[in-house]
């Protein structure tokens, strides 16, 4: 049975999100928008002409230069600090372990509230460093080729569970200003987001919202949103709004080209198929002004890798300023398929090249580690099924 929320549910499904504060106890600042902050602030006894000054204060002191410890935060007066201290928090997703690959990949092992783990990790490369950032416990599809996809939805991050994992990656890679140093004289190892993690980021979308615009904040964070790359199965209803209050790249987890292999492959194309998703592709470039959207497609050895599967693609896609990003599948214990043929994937590329559409073939990256696309699962969470179950529920 498919783990598809049901068609009356809402499709943010907030209800699986821990509340941002909790009964007791000091209240953690990260994840709270600049509005939020300043609620808070005031809540708590800061007078309200002082609050926006203070948000302001003290949101620099998190996002631009990393700062945990209120005693720091030098241009507020020492009893101000006292009374932050008293009453809130900076806490960041707890590092339980960090795996490097030999390419230099590193996978963080991370745990938030309720004694949950997700996975992060960062891809470096020459030009760029790319964090691949999770939005779920779990997920809630069941995308039979991904490895992610066969551990149950737990529940969905809050927005500091989210930024959090960029500001844990930022520490680790000791990315943070010096004392006296404007960030802009910083090497940027972090300069890119993907939310390709655990998770569909669209049945999350306020909290991922919410985080990406902490990320994008210039007085913070400040990454451009031409940064920032969600990536969605296609959950059609959210994608507008994507568009118009976020703004970042988009990239779908396309992987086939008649419904009937993505149903397969990509659960959730049995409420939104493949006409219904390009419709709202078509409108998101010119709302978002976006350059152009990322196809996604995993190369899965006699699934989706003809010349005739390239050829139809390349129908699906015209009209649409685009790119496709093949994939090669990458296995993970217990998978009921095979990667397609360097050859085979060559060819596929060369097909929708020649049509005038980039079509990188993705480097497969930390693959020793299990930390390339779709390997990505925590241990606490893993549910130890044999090849024989997964190919059952992918209905092979």
């Amino acid at each position: 049975m498919s783990d598809a929320p049901n068609p009356a549910a809402p499709i943010t499904q907030d209800v699986l999100t821990i509340p941002r504060k909790l009964p007791e106890g000091p209240v953690n600042l990260v994840g709270l928008t600049r509005a939020q902050l300043r609620d808070a602030l005031i809540e708590a006894g800061t007078p309200e002409k002082q609050a926006k000054m203070r948000t302001g204060q003290i949101w620099q002191w998190i996002y631009q230069k990393g700062v945990r410890d209120f005693a720091e935060m030098t241009n507020l007066a020492k009893d101000y600090r006292s009374f932050l201290a008293e009453r809130f928090v900076i806490e960041v997703p707890e590092v339980v372990s960090k795996q490097v690959s030999e390419d230099g990949t590193r996978k963080y092992l991370v745990r938030i509230a309720g004694g949950h783990e997700v996975e992060v990790v960062y891809i470096p490369e020459e030009d760029r460093g790319t964090l691949c950032v999770s939005s779920q416990v779990g997920c809630t599809l069941t995308c039979s080729f991904c490895h992610t996809g066969t551990q149950k939805l737990v529940r969905n991050l809050t927005a500091g569970e989210i930024v959090g994992q960029v500001m844990m990656a930022r520490d680790d890679l000791g990315e943070w200003p010096k004392p006296g140093r404007n960030p802009k004289d910083e090497t940027r190892l972090l300069s890119n987001i993907v939310l390709m993690g655990m998770g569909e980021p669209l049945y999350n979308f306020e909290n991922v919202r919410d985080a990406m615009k902490i990320a994008m904040d210039p007085e913070g964070i400040s990454l451009s949103r031409r940064r920032i790359t969600l990536s969605t199965s296609g959950v059609v209803p959210e994608i507008a709004r994507t568009a118009e209050e976020i703004g970042c790249l988009l990239a779908i987890s396309f992987h086939a080209t008649e419904d009937e292999t993505r149903d397969k492959l990509v659960p959730i194309n049995k409420r939104w198929n493949i006409e219904t998703l390009l419709d709202a592709l078509r409108e998101y470039p010119k709302v978002s002004n976006s350059e152009r959207i990322t196809f996604e497609y995993v190369m899965l050895k006699g699934v989706n890798d003809t010349d005739d599967d390239a050829y139809r693609l390349l129908e699906l896609i015209k009209g649409i300023p685009a790119k496709v990003n093949l994939i090669p599948f990458n296995e993970w214990p217990g998978a009921p398929y095979e990667r397609s043929s360097n050859n085979r994937i060559r060819a596929f590329a060369n097909i929708i090249y020649q049509a005038g559409y980039a079509a990188p073939i993705r480097t497969p990256r930390g693959e020793d580690i299990l930390a390339a696309c779709g390997q990505l699962k925590s241990a606490t969470e893993r549910a130890r099924k044999s090849r024989k179950e997964i190919a059952q529920e992918a209905g092979l």
